[in-house]
C-alpha cells in the first residue's frame, strides 16, 4: 500500500462525519462512504494545511541552498553544505509524498461532488488548489506524473512521467477553466483556511497563481510567459496584503506550525541562524526589516538556549552566520573564519554562535504562526518584472509595482505577529529612497528578484525562494565548498525523485531520468531552468 499511496484518490480512507436518520442505509458497509454521506468541504482544509505546512521539508534543503538561513549543526549539512547527513533520502522523498497526498485530497473532492452543480465553486477551488500543489511538485523534481497521477483506485499505479513543458500547458489550461467557473452567486466553499469561502478572493488567487506559473517560463518560452502573464493581469491579481494566501495553524488542536516546531528543537534553536549573505544584504541598504526579523541571543550558552529570553534586535549589532562552516574543530570550524566575532559567555557557559543573529523568536516561532503560500508582495514584484520586460500588464509602471512589492513585504511581517509591524510610513520611505533601477532591463531584473528573495525568505516560504532564484539567477550566490558534497561546488538545481520510484515505477522513472542532463541528481536542470 505504502509505495502507491501518493497516487491514490482516498475514497477508501474517508470517514463519515455527522448523523443521518437512515442509519441502516449508510452503515451497510463500514469500510466505505460516498458523496451522499460525506461533506467534501472537510477535505479542503486538510489539503490546504498539508500543502502549506512544509516544516523540515523546506528547512533541510531550500532555506540554506538559497543562503537565507545557515547552520553549523550537522543535521543541516544537506542544505548548508550540500553534504549528506541523517535523513537525506527521507527529505528527498518528502515533497513528492506529502504534496501528492495533498493533491489527492483535492481530486477526491472533485469525485465526491460529481453531478452536484450547486457545489461548482468547491470544485473550482479544489482544481486551483491541485494546480498549485502540482506546480510545487514539478518545480522541485522536473518531469513527474500528472496526466495519470492520483488514479490508483482506477488501476493506474505506475503512472507515466509527463514532461514539465506539457505539465505547464496542462496546469495553465486547468487553472483558466477553474477561475472562469467561479460564480459569486453559487454556494461558497466551507472549511476554507485561505479565504473563508470568499469567491472574489479565490479569483484573485487564481490569477496571481497564473502569473507565477507564467513567470517561471521566462528563460525557456518568453512569448508564452508573456501571453499568460498578460492574461493574469487582465483577470485581476492580488490588490493588498489582505489577499495574502496563508494558513493559520493551531497547535492546541494538534495542527501546529511545522517550521516553528522544527526550529524550536534544542539543537535547531541554538544553531540555526540567518545567513551572512542575507543579513549583509539587508544592512547594505538600511532595510528596516533587519531590526525586526533578527536578534542576537543574550550572552552565554545557557541564555542562548533559553527560548523564553528575548534577544537584542538592535540592527547595528546583527551579524549573519556564513554558510559552509561547522563546530567540528577542523579547518571548516566557524572559529577559523576570518571574520569570526568570538563567543559570548565564558568557560563552560561559552556560546560559540552567541554573536550571530537568529530569527526573532517572538515573531517566527509560535506553533500557531501562519504558513505563507502566495502574497501580494510576490505578485507586485512579478508584475514589476513583466512591465520591465515591456509586457502589457496594465498602466501601472514597473517602478510603482516594485515599490508596492517592497512595501507589502515589510507590512506582511505583522501577519506573523504584532512584533513584526513595520509602519506604512517607514516602508514607503524606504521604497522611495531605493527606487527601481531602470537604467537597463538587467538592472531592473536584479533589483526585483533580489527583493523577491528577501520577501519569500523573510516570510519563511523557502521553496519558492529557491525556485525563483533558479529562474532569475538573482541574487548572485556563491556556492559553498565543503568536503564530501553531493552537489560539488554547485547549489542544487533540483531534488532527486522519490527513492522508491526506480523499483515501483521502473520504466516511467527510467524514461524521465533519461531526459535529465545529468541523471537523477541534485545538479540536473529542469525544463524551465535552462542555462
Amino acid at each position: 500500500m505504502k509505495k502507491y499511496f501518493r497516487y491514490l484518490a482516498f475514497s477508501a480512507l474517508l470517514i463519515p462525519v455527522g448523523c443521518d436518520s437512515d442509519f441502516d442505509e449508510i452503515n451497510t458497509d463500514p469500510k466505505q462512504t460516498s458523496s451522499a454521506v460525506f461533506n467534501a468541504n472537510y477535505l479542503l482544509s486538510q489539503a490546504q494545511f498539508e500543502h502549506s505546512n512544509t516544516g523540515y521539508s523546506q528547512l533541510l534543503f531550500q532555506s540554506m541552498w538559497t543562503q537565507v538561513l545557515s547552520s553549523t549543526f550537522g543535521y543541516y549539512n544537506n542544505g548548508d553544505k550540500y553534504v549528506a547527513s541523517s535523513n537525506l533520502i527521507a527529505y528527498q522523498n518528502r515533497i513528492f509524498e506529502e504534496q501528492y497526498r495533498a493533491a489527492s485530497l483535492d481530486v477526491e473532492i472533485l469525485k465526491l461532488i460529481e453531478g452536484k452543480d450547486e457545489l461548482s465553486n468547491l470544485g473550482a477551488v479544489a482544481t486551483i488548489m491541485k494546480v498549485d500543489i502540482m506546480h510545487l511538485i514539478t518545480d522541485t523534481y522536473g518531469d513527474v506524473p500528472y496526466s495519470e497521477a492520483l488514479q490508483a483506485v482506477t488501476g493506474v499505479s505506475t503512472p507515466v512521467y509527463d514532461t514539465q513543458e506539457s505539465i505547464y500547458t496542462a496546469m495553465l489550461t486547468e487553472l483558466e477553466g477553474a477561475i472562469s467557473s467561479l460564480n459569486d452567486s453559487k454556494v461558497a466553499p466551507t472549511n476554507d483556511l485561505y479565504y473563508q469561502g470568499d469567491i472574489p478572493s479565490w479569483r484573485r488567487f487564481g490569477y496571481s497563481l497564473m502569473l507565477k506559473i507564467a513567470m517561471r517560463m521566462t528563460k525557456v518560452n518568453a512569448t508564452l510567459a508573456q501571453t499568460w502573464a498578460e492574461k493574469a493581469a487582465a483577470g485581476g491579481t492580488f490588490t493588498s496584503i489582505a489577499d495574502n494566501a496563508r494558513v493559520y495553524t493551531d497547535n492546541n488542536t494538534g495542527f501546529g506550525n511545522n517550521t516553528s516546531g522544527a526550529l524550536l528543537v534544542g539543537d535547531d534553536y541554538r544553531e540555526v541562524k540567518w545567513s551572512e549573505t542575507f543579513i549583509d544584504f539587508l544592512r547594505a541598504t538600511g532595510d528596516p526589516r533587519l531590526g525586526v526579523i533578527a536578534e542576537i541571543p543574550q550572552p552565554g550558552a545557557v541564555n542562548n538556549a533559553n527560548q523564553a529570553l528575548p534577544g537584542d534586535s538592535d540592527p547595528t549589532k546583527q551579524l549573519g552566520l556564513p554558510n559552509g562552516y561547522d563546530l567540528n574543530g577542523g579547518a571548516t570550524d566557524i572559529t577559523n573564519y576570518g571574520l569570526y566575532p568570538g563567543p559570548t559567555g565564558s568557560g563552560t557557559d561559552a556560546a560559540a554562535l552567541g554573536n550571530y543573529s537568529r530569527p526573532v523568536t517572538a515573531l517566527y516561532l509560535s506553533r500557531n504562526a501562519p504558513n505563507f503560500v502566495l502574497t501580494y508582495s510576490q505578485t507586485e514584484l512579478m508584475l514589476a518584472e513583466a512591465k520591465a520586460r515591456g509586457w502589457n500588464v496594465g498602466a501601472t509602471t514597473a517602478a510603482q509595482h516594485y515599490a508596492n512589492g517592497v512595501i507589502a513585504a515589510m507590512e506582511s511581517l505583522a501577519q506573523f505577529a504584532s512584533v513584526g509591524t513595520i509602519s506604512n510610513a517607514t516602508a514607503a520611505a524606504y521604497a522611495a529612497a531605493h527606487p527601481l533601477d531602470e537604467s537597463s532591463l538587467n538592472a531592473s531584473l536584479k533589483m526585483i528578484n533580489e527583493q523577491y528573495w528577501v520577501t519569500t525568505g523573510s516570510l519563511f516560504n523557502f521553496i519558492e525562494t529557491w525556485s525563483n532564484w533558479r529562474r532569475s539567477g538573482y541574487p548572485v550566490l556563491d556556492p559553498v565548498s565543503y568536503p564530501g558534497q553531493f552537489s560539488v561546488n554547485t547549489i542544487p538545481r533540483r531534488v532527486p525523485y522519490q527513492s522508491g520510484e526506480a523499483a515501483n515505477n521502473p520504466q516511467n522513472y527510467a524514461d524521465a531520468v533519461g531526459r535529465l542532463s545529468n541523471g537523477d541528481t541534485f545538479g540536473s536542470r529542469i525544463w524551465w531552468d535552462a542555462q
